[in-house]
């Protein structure tokens, strides 16, 4: 399997959908509900998350009949292929539909090729609102606009990123207990906040605003994002030499048998090192 030639077309499949994000970004667009998890974030849909879908689709679709890679997106039902062969694309062809609605920077595409196992091998996110493209090979390193990406901490204090603000978020002050504990440890002079944005994006965001973190802590109800929202990010991170965990630290199961909600175990994205 070359993964250089299919992160190629990884990246045109984003870029042609963030094309198709860009002319419709100060439209007034049409706003359907789906089975979702417990948050509106997730329940809503638009024309626009389909088109890209299928733009998308229209680039992967010939690798999975040669090569035999499943596929899981967000606008289509899971159909168990992801379990039968070796990869499968995981794609999530427009993150942060409540934000593109809200018209709020906070959007993008997310295509990675995860292994059976949960390995992600290639992820590729791109920004349609800075026209920024971001990606990464297993074992070949993080890029920025198809330049190694170097991550800079050029800040003081700790960034929290969040999809809702602390102050919205169920468990606040025990959040806001384990944030004050990295200032604290990392000798950091306070804590700031960016929210709004989706999974995705939030990800990168951690990236660029070192040192910096999001979570997500478990719970009983579907949601705390699926993983179409973190499996390219994880990608970029793992290259990157930074974890991508379960709440507690563990592994991040990147294709689990019960579903596609995180939930259960919660997430960590973490940016800590303060150089």
């Amino acid at each position: 399997m070359n993964l250089s030639q299919l992160n190629k077309i990884a990246i045109k499949a984003a870029l042609s959908a963030g094309k198709v994000i860009q002319k419709h970004m100060n439209d007034e667009v049409k706003v359907e509900k789906k089975e979702g998890g417990d948050s509106y974030a997730s329940q809503v849909v638009t024309a626009v998350d389909l088109a890209c879908e299928k733009v998308i689709l229209s680039h992967l679709m010939p690798t999975c009949d040669k090569l035999d890679v499943a596929i899981l997106s967000e606008e289509t039902e899971d159909d168990g292929s992801r379990f039968e062969e070796d990869f499968f694309w995981c794609i999530d062809p427009m993150d942060g539909t409540l934000a593109f609605i809200n018209k709020h920077p906070g959007f993008s595409v997310s295509i990675a090729l995860i292994a059976k196992d949960g390995t992600p091998f290639i992820g590729v996110v791109f920004d349609p609102s800075t026209d920024t493209l971001y990606h990464a090979i297993k074992g070949n390193g993080a890029f920025k606009n198809g330049s190694p990406w170097k991550i800079k901490h050029t800040n003081n204090h700790l960034t929290y990123v969040t999809d809702r603000k602390l102050k919205d978020t169920p468990r606040a002050a025990e959040i806001e207990s384990l944030l004050h504990d990295h200032v604290k440890n990392l000798g950091l002079n306070g804590l700031r906040e960016i929210s709004g944005a989706g999974s995705v994006l939030n990800g990168i965001l951690v990236l660029e605003h070192g040192p910096a973190c999001m979570l997500k802590l478990p719970k009983k109800e579907s949601g705390g994002g699926s993983l179409w929202d973190f499996a390219a990010t994880a990608c970029i991170y793992q290259e990157l030499g930074l974890p991508v965990t379960t709440f507690e630290g563990g592994r991040l199961d990147l294709n689990r048998k019960d579903g596609t909600f995180m939930n259960q175990e919660g997430v960590f994205f973490a940016n800590l090192i303060y150089r």
